[in-house]
């Protein structure tokens, strides 16, 4: 081969080399793009740890007041009773100490069953709740009994057709805790699993203790108090849409009210926050589920969720869930989306792999209870009509009651249909005083 040919080679060779090279940094920076975008949404054990790479916030302040202590974090009231107990733990990807040990920062935050299996608690079951206990189980989805694949302990579903854990598992405990991020409307279903984790604990004499988080939308007590003709696991107790509660206020008032069997023979404890009111703006460091996957979402729900029972989209199946609306033929606005089946998040989304039109609410100021949008899409599918509800039972669940819906339906302005529920909410605040654990 003379040197003509050799130089060739090399350089096709060369040639050849940078080519792959290139061909291979491309296919793992879209490896590691797809799993960087599936961590936003599943998040998952580290080690031992339940997560440690928060999961995705619009705003990764962790809250406006630094002297705010969690419950979890106020381990000097609750971690000495648990030496020597059987404990089985409610929680989730949410369950995180950010101040423990003398380490105050969010980079070094620990799981609950992290930081008791640290100091020698005997945690023997965790119980899940819709979403699982990694937070990455879609609306609705089938959640497994099993075991975590690193701390290897059991996994009991508490979701489904099982909302109460079998008493096989309650005989082998001593003493369950509580200690799920919230988000203070009552058609979020975390409280209504602890109603039924209330309601175990009592019958077979199993101490439970709720360690307190911040309601983020504390402030707001709003809505239809719910009647109990259409009690469901979307509504479980007579309290407004807002209830206005964090989880250890609404424990001691679902105690204190008899709302479970047995409510006297329960021994309840809450391991009250340090240094919080509900004035405090509270910005989750960590998103509370799939789909709610920052603080504008978590503020929009309590007015967006009533469109689940409608054929239009709230964005599920995208990355701004519960920040968008939309749909194919009742258009609203001129903003597009197109929701995906999406892992762990959106298995099966509303008019998935659609092109849907409507309004991008992610700069909005909308908070609290605010049914305008609501009447606008009720009235606009009127006037083509096209079917408003895909199911009228679920939109009465999520109200509490049918009198929102048809009042809506006939036309009744938003003035007279706040005005209807508001005897009720002053009757519901009353209820509420001897429960307050903070100021407001």
């Amino acid at each position: 081969m003379d040197t003509r040919n050799i130089l060739f080679s090399l350089k096709y060779f060369c040639y050849l080399s940078a080519y792959l090279l290139i061909a291979y940094c491309q296919l793992n920076a879209a490896v590691l793009a797809k799993h960087v975008a599936q961590s936003n949404i599943q998040t998952a054990f580290n080690n031992s740890a339940l997560i440690t790479n928060l999961a995705p916030t619009a705003s990764a302040t962790l809250m406006t007041n630094s002297t705010l202590v969690l419950g979890a974090e106020n381990t000097n009231q609750y971690l000495a009773k648990l030496k020597g107990k059987r404990i089985g733990l409610v929680v989730n990807q949410t369950s995180m100490l950010y101040k423990y040990d003398g380490i105050t920062t969010p980079e070094k935050a620990l799981h609950l069953v992290d930081f008791l299996r640290n100091h020698n608690v005997n945690v023997v079951v965790m119980f899940a709740p819709e979403h699982g206990v990694r937070g990455n189980k879609g609306a609705g989805e089938h959640i497994d009994n099993g075991k975590d694949a690193e701390t290897r302990i059991p996994i009991q579903s508490i979701y489904g057709k099982n909302k109460t854990p079998p008493n096989s598992i309650m005989k082998n405990l001593d003493l369950i805790i509580f200690d799920i991020q919230d988000v203070g409307t009552r058609f979020y279903t975390y409280i209504s699993s602890m109603h039924y984790m209330m309601e175990a604990a009592a019958a077979h004499s199993v101490e439970f203790v709720v360690l307190d988080r911040p309601n983020p939308n504390g402030e707001f007590i709003d809505g239809p108090v719910l009647d109990l003709n259409f009690q469901s696991f979307v509504g479980m107790h007579p309290i407004p849409v807002l209830h206005g509660l964090t989880v250890g206020e609404l424990a001691l008032m679902i105690k204190g009210e008899k709302w479970i069997e047995n409510a006297d023979k329960l021994q309840l404890e809450v391991v009250k926050m340090l240094h919080y009111d509900k004035s405090l703006v509270y910005k989750l460091p960590i998103a509370p589920s799939p789909n709610l996957p920052n603080y504008k979402a978590v503020r929009l729900y309590p007015s967006l969720c009533f469109f689940e029972a409608t054929a239009v989209s709230i964005g599920r199946g995208t990355h701004t869930a519960f920040q968008v609306t939309g749909h194919d033929q009742v258009r609203l606005g001129n903003f597009t989306f197109t929701p995906v089946p999406t892992p762990f998040a959106a298995p099966n989304p509303k008019l998935a792999n659609t092109r849907l039109f409507g309004l991008d609410l992610q700069q909005s100021t909308k908070q609290g209870l605010d049914l305008s949008l609501f009447i606008k899409y009720s009235q606009a599918f009127k006037e083509q009509n096209i079917p408003f509800y895909t199911s009228t039972n679920f939109m009465d669940k999520l109200a509490g009651t049918d009198k929102l819906r048809k009042a809506i339906d006939n036309g009744v302005s938003i003035e007279d249909i706040r005005q209807s529920w508001q005897a009720d909410l002053i009757k519901y605040k009353k209820m509420t005083k001897p429960y307050l654990l903070y100021s407001q």
